[in-house]
């Protein structure tokens, strides 16, 4: 099996082989977990946004975000893993559209919801969809605000979830002389996995651990890369452990298999 590193320095990765069960292995039951749930009606102008949070027992450490609501393959399959783990599940809940409209007077805008963790990204976003004015960027940056304040502070890593479409984007863009490669610090393609199905952290040890796992993962440069107001690139810089995992909207047993396997990584890396 070949695999590419792409990578300011030489770097390898051994991709090793899960366990095999032992035959009549027969996993036991896990305890059913408690669901609860709530809906914040938050006012964003003149407009609302609710904002769904669900809660899988008692697990806080671990925090499932979904900011765009046409990505729902990557809620389906974390739901999954959630009522088998525990943890918390953040929705922004926008009609199944990816951005978000508000009015505000006279004027109405529209905005990427994953492009509201800061004024400069609020600002591009704004202007990319339509138009801008301070007050709109000042009513978007609350709306982000107030998602980050959901986070619990024992939260010990936010997981982010994303489906794309098959050729709009991918790991390749964040390789050496690609449009995204001065966002990337390390990058690493597994040509027997689907460009599309990837993961992107702002943290060394993740991307390791992933990467050995024989995923497409990108390490964000949290120092260097583009301000455009997406949660990554806020957690880089507050230092917060952050995972994107990305893959082709319908490719439900994909993500959930890398869900999984993201959860067992992160566990092991916590216990550390």
């Amino acid at each position: 099996m070949k695999h590419l590193f792409y990578t300011s320095l030489f770097f390898y990765v051994c991709v090793f082989p899960h366990p095999q069960e032992k035959p009549g292995f027969t996993e036991p039951p896990r305890p059913k977990i408690t669901i609860t749930e709530k809906t914040i009606y938050y006012k964003l102008a003149e407009n609302t946004v609710p904002i769904r949070i669900q809660q899988y027992g008692e697990r806080t450490d671990m925090v499932f975000i979904n900011l765009h609501d046409d990505e729902m393959t990557s809620v389906d399959a974390a739901k999954r893993i959630l009522e088998e783990h525990g943890g918390m599940l953040i929705e922004l809940e926008n009609n199944g559209q990816r951005n978000i409209r508000f009015r505000l007077g006279q004027y109405s805008y529209k905005i990427d919801p994953n492009r509201i963790f800061s004024k400069k990204g609020i600002r591009k976003s704004l202007e990319q969809l339509g138009r801008t004015s301070d007050k709109a960027i000042d009513e978007a940056s609350k709306l982000g605000e107030r998602i980050l304040g959901l986070v619990p502070a024992e939260a010990e890593c936010i997981i982010a979830l994303h489906n794309n479409t098959p050729g709009l984007f991918s790991a390749i863009e964040y390789a050496p002389g690609n449009k995204r490669a001065a966002d990337s610090k390390m990058v690493y393609i597994n040509p027997e996995q689907d460009a599309d199905d990837f993961f992107l952290t702002t943290d060394m040890s993740l991307y390791e651990k992933l990467a050995n796992k024989g995923y497409n993962t990108i390490l964000q440069d949290n120092k260097n890369c583009t301000e455009d107001g997406s949660l990554s690139v806020y957690c880089g810089k507050k230092n917060i452990r952050y995972v994107n995992c990305e893959t082709e909207h319908g490719k439900s047993g994909q993500y959930y298999q890398m869900i999984q396997t993201l959860i067992a990584v992160v566990n092991v890396s916590s216990e550390k």
